[in-house]
C-alpha cells in the first residue's frame, strides 16, 4: 500500500465500492531511539498506504481507517504507531469536510489480533475486545456520521484505582484533585527515608522496586522478582522498561530518564541508584529542615496581609536568611539589604550577626 503505482496498478483493476485500511506495523521502542528507518517503517503503510488510496479510489460508499487508541491516548515506546494512527483520523475528518465518505476507528487491543501487551494494557484499564464485540462496533460506525470513533472496552474502576486518570477520561472517571498530587508519593517517600538508617532505606527502596516490577510484569506480589537479576531476563521490554521508569517517577518525585532500566540493568542496582538520588550523606537532617519549612511555605503562600505586615514578614525572613548564612563558618558577602523593612528588634539582631562574624 505504501507504494503508489501499485496501489494505482491495482484499483485499476477493480472496480472498487468500499475501501478499509486495516495496514499496521509495529516497532516500538522509546523515543530517542526512533531512528528515520524505524519511523519510516511504522509511517509508510499507514499514512502513505492510506494518503494513495483517498487520492486514487475515487468516489467511494464506505471508507474506513482502521486506526488505533494509540493515536487518541498514547502509547508507551509507540511515538511513531501514534503519529501515524492520529494521521488516519486527520485524514477521516479531512474527507468528511471535502464531502467525502470516511470513518476513522482508534481500536483498542483485541483478543485475537496483532496487537502486543494485551495484557499490560487490561492491567491499565483497557481490556481486549473480543470478535463478536469488535465486529458490531464496526457495523454500528459504518452507520454512523462521525469522523473518528475510539471503539474500546474501558474497565474504569481500574483507571480509578490507577490515580493517572488521562484527561481525555475525566469526564468519565471524577477522582477528587489535589494540590501537589504529583509529588504526594515523593514526599511520603522522603518522610520515611528521613529517620531511617542507611541499611533501613536501602531496604525500603528494594521494597519499593520490587512492588513496582511485580505490578508491570503482573506478579502477584514481589516475592518472586530476584534482586540481581538482569530486567531484560525478569521479562521486561522497551514498552514495560517505560512503564517501570513512569511508575518510579510517581513514586518517588524524581524525573528519571527514559534509559532508567538500561543505565541501571537489575533490580538491585536500580535501588543504589536511587539511594543516591534520594538518600545522600545527611539525607535524615536535610529532609528534616525541609520538612519543616513546608509549614511556612504553605502559610506564606495562602496569605493575604496589608503592605505594613508584607513588610515585617519579609524583615523577620530577611534576618532569618542572614543567621542560617552564618552557621556555614565562613562570612558571607556584604548584601544591601533594604531597611525600610527591617524593625528595630530585627535591625539589632542583624547588627548583632554582624558584630559577631567580624569578632571570630
Amino acid at each position: 500500500m505504501a507504494d503508489r503505482d501499485q496501489v494505482a496498478a491495482l484499483l485499476s483493476r477493480h472496480r472498487v465500492g468500499a475501501v478499509v485500511h486495516a495496514a499496521g506495523v509495529l516497532d516500538d521502542g522509546v523515543l530517542t531511539q526512533l531512528t528515520p528507518e524505524r519511523l519510516s517503517t511504522v509511517l509508510r503503510p499507514k499514512v502513505d498506504g492510506a494518503w494513495h488510496l483517498h487520492e486514487l479510489a475515487g468516489d467511494v460508499n464506505a471508507f474506513v481507517l482502521f486506526s488505533s487508541a494509540a493515536g487518541t491516548f498514547g502509547g508507551a515506546g509507540q511515538a511513531n504507531y501514534a503519529a501515524g494512527n492520529a494521521f488516519l483520523d486527520a485524514l477521516a475528518v479531512r474527507r468528511r469536510a471535502e464531502g467525502k465518505m470516511a470513518v476513522s476507528l482508534a481500536w483498542g487491543p483485541w483478543v485475537q489480533g496483532m496487537a502486543a501487551g494485551s495484557e499490560r494494557m487490561a492491567r491499565a484499564g483497557m481490556p481486549p475486545l473480543r470478535t463478536e464485540q469488535g465486529l458490531a462496533l464496526f457495523d454500528a460506525a459504518l452507520g454512523g456520521e462521525t469522523a473518528n470513533l475510539v471503539p474500546v472496552r474501558l474497565d474504569l474502576a481500574t483507571i480509578r484505582r490507577g490515580g493517572d486518570v488521562p484527561p481525555l477520561l475525566r469526564g468519565l472517571i471524577r477522582v477528587p484533585v489535589r494540590r501537589g498530587q504529583v509529588t504526594d508519593g515523593g514526599h511520603r517517600l522522603a518522610q520515611r527515608l528521613a529517620t531511617a538508617t542507611a541499611a533501613e532505606r536501602r531496604e525500603v527502596l528494594l521494597e519499593l522496586v520490587l512492588d513496582q516490577v511485580a505490578a508491570v510484569l503482573g506478579h502477584a506480589g514481589r516475592a518472586d522478582i530476584e534482586p540481581e537479576r538482569q530486567f531484560q531476563d525478569l521479562g521486561f521490554d522497551s514498552l514495560t522498561a517505560v512503564e517501570l521508569r513512569n511508575r518510579m517517577n510517581a513514586v518517588t518525585g524524581l524525573r528519571l530518564p527514559a534509559t532508567l532500566l538500561f543505565d541501571h540493568p537489575t533490580p538491585a542496582a536500580l535501588v543504589e541508584y536511587l539511594h543516591g538520588d534520594l538518600a545522600p550523606d545527611g539525607a535524615a537532617e536535610l529532609n528534616g529542615l525541609l520538612a519543616a519549612l513546608e509549614p511556612l511555605e504553605k502559610a506564606l503562600a495562602a496569605a493575604t496581609v496589608d503592605a505594613k505586615t508584607h513588610q515585617q514578614i519579609e524583615g523577620r525572613i530577611e534576618v532569618l536568611r542572614a543567621r542560617w548564612a552564618g552557621t556555614r563558618g565562613e562570612q558571607r558577602p556584604h548584601e544591601e539589604i533594604d531597611l525600610d523593612d527591617v524593625s528595630d528588634e530585627e535591625m539589632f539582631a542583624l547588627l548583632d550577626e554582624e558584630l559577631s562574624q567580624q569578632g571570630d
